[in-house]
């Protein structure tokens, strides 16, 4: 067994299929020695679990707990076209969109979801430069959606 899907087994974790894209995208590409995933949004068996604004319809620990979801969905879309998780040599950057209400300043908590787990799977190389932004809608009323830029070898 290869040593992230190892890692992802221990803490209990297994890669996603793919989501398929909602409109004329890819999942993911590759360029140069990195790979750039498309924004993921928390879909579970092909559903979003929540819906709505943080602050509101979700709370932040909700929020949290998408945000993770939205991370290994990226890396499912991640291994898509690099093969194996065992050819990231680290997380460089993580885009985090929260759809929150106007008072809401929490973003940065929430995108911890997404960050705490890569930290988990990638130990060290886990460890990466971040945005958390609060904006109005996402799609599908998505309350959270992650982008992740990985570098490979």
């Amino acid at each position: 067994m290869a040593a992230v899907d190892a890692r992802l087994a221990e803490l209990g974790l297994t890669l996603p299929t793919v989501v398929p894209p909602a409109g004329a995208y890819v999942p993911a590409v590759i360029s140069g020695n990195l790979v750039f995933t498309a924004g993921q949004l928390p879909m579970v068996d092909g559903a979003l679990p929540a819906t709505g604004k943080v602050g509101a319809e979700v709370t932040p620990e909700q929020a949290k707990e998408l945000a993770r979801q939205c991370a290994l969905n990226g890396l499912a879309a991640a291994a898509s076209v690099i093969g194996s998780l065992d050819r990231v040599v680290r997380v460089v950057k993580v885009v985090g969109f929260v759809s929150s209400v106007p008072e809401f300043s929490g973003q940065p908590g929430v995108i911890n979801g997404a960050s705490e787990l890569l930290g988990e799977v990638f130990g060290d190389a886990g460890r990466h430069a971040r945005s958390a932004v609060g904006v109005a809608v996402l799609p599908l009323d998505s309350p959270v959606e992650v982008e992740l830029i990985l570098e490979f070898a």
